[in-house]
């Protein structure tokens, strides 16, 4: 829509989150309508595992679809009416059964998983040249900051060590993400499914349906309705903020290094007022996101003290403040890519007359080897 609220003005790294964003959510809310119709054609026998109605995402009238929300709370009434009228004769197989609630979290955990293993894949790229600058400094002194002041030496190579350690903490927390598996939801109106039991006639049917709308998309079968218990969502969340947290905390450092002169990107932002200036626009980007991520991810938690079978407003709350992390998250995976690639080191061994002896190089250099060796774990785990 040419008068969309969000396109980037505000949002300097906005390009890089376009996969999380409204179209790629309609895209998944339509393709788990279409897996659920297909399931249904499965479980009637009148289509193959395989086959599922071919609906047009791109034919959807965006503003029906916002007029709708507003009239309903959520777009899924709005998106159903469209495509049953896509579907034509096959109309009644449309969103049977299922509840608005099921499209969106299925539609939120497609979008997680596929944003989440973009943002795990950059993490990978900024890992490996972490790891390289490591090596590379691993004997050049320099003197470490403690509550801001000059505290004891320590190696260029053993601060890479420590952001190599932070962003292996993120690549394992969504390895650990994938492992479990991204849940599928299904339960009908208030997470029972009995209304996959009217249609069918069979006592089976929430469990048959929900395992072939999970294969059909690439998730998992929880075995349950999760519609109450948030904890899928949570985790989800979780993981997307540990990756602000540790690309945030990089880009502190970075800005700080930037201003001491040790290291500097080799482009850099301009200044309105100060044209001399090369602002480390990588390492705000950073910071900014990893001080947003929190009240995001804490939204996410008080969301999940609902009540009754779908609450009114804190499952709503949810849905930006989800999606939001992913967004930060994947913006902050591949900046913080960016910004390793773009960096200069301009530390060199005694360069400040740093005095750093045997002992400081050596432990210094075992930090090096230990956050190497993980790295190399976390690689060999994917």
């Amino acid at each position: 829509m040419a008068d969309a609220f969000d396109w980037g003005l505000l949002e300097p790294a906005g390009a890089l989150g376009a996969s999380v964003g409204d179209d790629r959510v309609l895209a998944a809310m339509v393709a788990v309508e279409a897996a659920l119709a297909g399931a249904w054609r499965e479980i009637e026998g009148t289509g193959s595992a395989s086959d599922a109605p071919a609906f047009d995402v791109d034919a959807i009238d965006r503003g029906r679809l916002v007029d709708g929300a507003r009239d309903a709370g959520v777009p899924i009434i709005a998106l159903v009416a469209q495509l049953r009228e896509q579907a034509g004769e096959a109309a009644d197989a449309v969103h049977r059964g299922a509840t608005s609630q099921d499209i969106v979290d299925t539609a939120l955990v497609l979008v997680s998983r596929d944003g989440l293993a973009r943002a795990a894949e950059a993490l990978a790229t900024a890992a490996d040249a972490l790891a390289e600058l490591a090596v590379r400094y691993r004997a050049t002194p320099v003197v470490a900051r403690t509550l801001s002041q000059p505290a004891e030496p320590t190696t260029v190579g053993a601060q890479f060590a420590t952001w190599l350690d932070g962003v292996s903490s993120a690549r394992e927390a969504l390895d650990a993400l994938s492992a479990a598996g991204f849940p599928v939801q299904l339960g009908g109106a208030v997470g029972t499914g009995a209304a996959f039991v009217r249609a069918s006639g069979r006592d089976d049917a929430p469990a048959i349906l929900r395992a072939a709308v999970a294969r059909r998309l690439g998730l998992s079968d929880p075995g349950r309705a999760w519609h109450t218990d948030r904890t899928p969502a949570v985790a989800i969340a979780d993981a997307a903020a540990r990756v602000c947290v540790a690309t945030g905390r990089i880009g502190r450092d970075l800005a700080l290094a930037a201003r001491d002169g040790a290291f500097r990107p080799a482009g850099g932002g301009g200044s309105s007022a100060m044209p001399h200036k090369r602002n480390p626009v990588d390492a705000v980007i950073l910071s900014a996101n990893g001080l947003r991520a929190p009240g995001l991810l804490a939204t996410v938690h008080a969301a999940t003290l609902s009540s009754d079978a779908r609450p009114a407003g804190e499952w709503h709350a949810e849905w930006q403040a989800w999606r939001g992390l992913l967004r930060l998250a994947l913006e902050s995976a591949e900046v913080l890519a960016n910004a390793i690639a773009d960096l200069v080191v301009e530390a060199s061994p005694n360069a400040d007359g740093v005095a750093a002896d045997d002992v400081d190089l050596a432990a210094a250099g075992a930090v090096v080897d230990a956050a190497i060796a993980r790295h190399g774990r976390t690689d060999r785990s994917r």
